[in-house]
C-alpha cells in the first residue's frame, strides 16, 4: 500500500500524480430484505441484480401466477419464477408483467425500492448510448463465460458491470423459454394498448435489441434510481 500523503515532500516538484477512481454505491434493498448491488453507469446508478420482490414498495402484495389461462387474460401486475420454481429465483429473479411496473396499470404503485424505479424506454437509449450504441452495448452488460447458458456468449465482457444473464421469459400463453439463451428487461414505456418496449440480450449476438413485448408477458426487471 503506497501513502501518497507520506511521500508529498518526496513527490513535489518532481511528478504529477493523476487518480482516477469511482466510489462503490451502497447496497439497495427492497421491501421484501432483499438486497442488490449497484454501479454508476454514466450518471445513471442501476442495480445489476434483477429484482426479487414480491410486492410493491407500499406493502401492497404482487399477485403470483402460475396457472396459465389465469396469466394470460391478467391486465393487472403479476410475478412468476421461471417455470414456477423457486430455485430460479435467486441468480434470476422474478419475471413480471408489464401491469406490474407500470403506475398507470398498478394504481401508481411502484415496484421498485423508495427512490428507485422502472427505468423508461428513453432511460435505456441512454444506457445504450453510454455504452456506445445498441450493435456493441449487449456485449457490454453480458456477464462473461458460458455458465449458466446453452451456447457460446458472443462479445462478452461486461465491462459496464451491468452483469446481465439469461433469465428466459414467460408468454402470454403462461409457457416458459429461452433461459439460459436470452434475457429479457421491461421498460416502463407502452407503445400502445397491448404492448410494451423492452430490451433484450442473448449469448449469440453482441447488441442490446430494443422490441415490443406483449404486456401479458413475463420479462426481468432492473431498477434505477431516480
Amino acid at each position: 500500500v503506497w501513502n501518497i500523503n507520506n511521500d508529498n515532500i518526496e513527490l513535489n516538484g518532481r511528478y504529477q500524480v493523476v487518480m482516477n477512481y469511482k466510489i462503490s454505491p451502497k447496497d439497495v434493498f427492497d421491501i421484501d430484505g432483499n438486497e442488490y448491488k449497484t454501479i454508476y453507469i454514466g450518471s445513471q446508478l442501476w442495480m445489476i441484480e434483477n429484482l426479487r420482490v414480491s410486492k410493491y414498495n407500499d406493502g401492497t402484495l404482487i399477485q403470483n401466477i402460475i396457472d396459465n389461462t389465469q396469466w394470460s387474460n391478467l391486465t393487472s401486475g403479476a410475478w412468476v419464477y421461471y417455470k414456477n420454481a423457486a430455485a430460479n429465483n435467486t441468480k434470476h429473479g422474478k419475471l413480471y408483467n408489464w401491469h406490474t411496473v407500470s403506475p398507470s396499470s398498478n394504481g401508481n404503485k411502484n415496484v421498485c425500492p423508495t427512490g428507485w424505479h422502472v427505468p423508461t424506454d428513453a432511460e435505456w437509449t441512454e444506457l445504450t448510448g453510454y455504452l456506445e450504441g445498441t450493435g456493441v452495448a449487449g456485449g457490454k452488460m453480458k456477464v462473461v463465460g458460458t455458465t449458466n447458458r446453452n451456447s457460446l456468449n458472443t462479445d462478452a465482457t461486461n465491462t459496464s458491470l451491468f452483469s446481465a444473464l439469461p433469465g428466459g421469459n414467460r408468454n402470454l400463453d403462461g409457457s416458459f423459454n429461452v433461459i439460459g439463451s436470452f434475457g429479457y428487461w421491461w421498460s416502463s414505456t407502452e407503445l400502445n394498448t397491448y404492448n410494451a418496449w423492452a430490451r433484450g440480450l442473448g449469448v449469440n449476438i453482441g447488441n442490446a435489441s430494443r422490441a415490443s413485448n406483449d404486456k401479458r408477458n413475463g420479462l426481468s426487471v432492473r431498477c434505477l434510481r431516480d
